[in-house]
């Protein structure tokens, strides 16, 4: 994720790197194949947390490292492995972490991409344990009935070491040339769903990142992204959820009012782009794992944005007028650790939105948003987009090149 912002600093949606990682582990990425594995598997590619170094761990195949590292190539060829990931969707960014890879880190590297039905490709041996493994020939037979296509979204590029510090795409073939170490294979994009396929008698959840929700603005993410919410699945721990700094405003003695409602003069908020313009008929609010810190209230609005106006919201820190936002949910006491259903204002108003903002009072960590409710026949406001591919080389917690 990108740099946390200062307190009461307002942030906008800014680079690919605040997008959901499609290959993570989190939302289900798999390795599927790889041409050698011998210090370190390439299942490491694809964690969740950042890349770590133990100086003196050491296993039976040398030194311990996290990422994937095959062994010096003495044969003609290169290495590679193919990932699938976790969400089908359009690819804004890869990023290629090669932290604490000093001396054995890939010179060069090239990535391609196709979409591949699950149910077409061949059966592939499981991999099991593969520190100091190499593919088998009958992998190798097996892998070569995948048809990757030979569309390259990244080309031919050299990496460097400096100190540590419209496609609608299924999966990743990663070339290493000629062999070497990355740490981490960050692939961020947006989700995408066949709408016309869904069952249009059933809610669904039109915000869902793995459908294409994506967080377009936020006051406050000290401690966690707003996409979080929206992600795939149940919260695994505070960690996998958003939760903001404490605000420096709160009173030092806290009032409530008649209905209960802590009296308090700041909130933070995050705002979505949903999916699919669609009525939300009910909103799920869970602050599980959040025992001290969830937040006392919340509320929902939603709008209709363009393209053109949500780009201009954007730069004008997301103070839109107070005409353009309708209820969908009042203002509501929250539970900590608890699962809360809620029935929409829009069941009776029937109101169609691109977007919504959840409003947390004062401050405090949700771990799941879901907005369910039923996609709008009405056009979608967003043209198709070309994807913007950008690539960096991460080569330290912070550092970029």
């Amino acid at each position: 994720m990108a740099d946390i912002p200062a307190e009461g600093k307002l942030t906008r949606f800014l680079d690919f790197t605040q997008l959901i990682d499609l290959a993570s582990e989190n939302v289900g990425g798999k390795v599927i194949f790889s041409t050698d594995d011998f210090f370190a598997p390439a299942e490491n590619l694809i964690k969740s947390d950042s890349p770590s170094f133990k100086e003196h761990e050491y296993t039976e195949f040398g030194k311990w490292m996290d990422g994937w590292e095959t062994r010096r190539k003495r044969i003609p060829g290169h290495d590679w492995c193919i990932i699938q990931l976790g969400i089908e969707g359009i690819i804004r960014g890869i990023d290629v972490d090669i932290s604490f890879f000093s001396g054995n880190y890939a010179p060069r590297m090239s990535i391609q991409a196709t979409n591949l039905e699950e149910k077409k490709l061949p059966e592939i041996p499981q991999r099991g344990v593969r520190t100091g493994a190499a593919a088998t020939p009958e992998e190798f037979e097996a892998i070569a009935e995948v048809n990757l296509g030979s569309e390259h979204m990244l080309p031919f590029v050299h990496l460097a070491y400096v100190g540590p510090g419209d496609l609608n795409l299924s999966h990743l073939d990663s070339f290493l040339f000629t062999d070497g170490g990355i740490a981490r294979l960050r692939v961020y994009g947006t989700g995408q769903r066949d709408w016309a396929a869904m069952d249009s008698s059933e809610p669904v959840d039109l915000v869902a990142i793995a459908s294409g929700g994506v967080c377009v603005g936020f006051s406050n993410a000290h401690f966690g992204h707003p996409n979080n919410i929206i992600g795939v699945g149940k919260p695994k721990s505070m960690a996998d959820g958003w939760e903001t700094a404490r605000r420096l405003d709160r009173p030092p003695v806290l009032q409530n009012d008649e209905n209960g409602i802590l009296q308090v003069p700041g909130c933070e908020w995050a705002l979505f782009r949903l999916a699919h313009p669609g009525v939300i008929t009910q909103i799920e609010i869970d602050t599980k794992y959040f025992k001290g810190n969830s937040p006392d209230s919340c509320k929902v609005d939603g709008c209709i944005l363009t393209t053109q106006e949500e780009e201009d919201m954007m730069k004008h820190k997301w103070i839109l007028p107070a005409h353009k936002w309708k209820p969908l949910l009042p203002t509501t006491k929250l539970s900590p650790n608890q699962n809360h259903l809620l029935d929409s204002l829009t069941l009776e108003l029937q109101d169609v939105i691109t977007h919504a903002r959840l409003t947390i009072i004062p401050d405090g960590g949700v771990s799941r948003l879901r907005l369910k409710g039923f996609p709008s026949s009405i056009c979608l406001l967003r043209p198709r987009e070309k994807p913007m591919l950008k690539f960096s080389v991460k080569t330290g917690f912070k550092t970029n090149l």
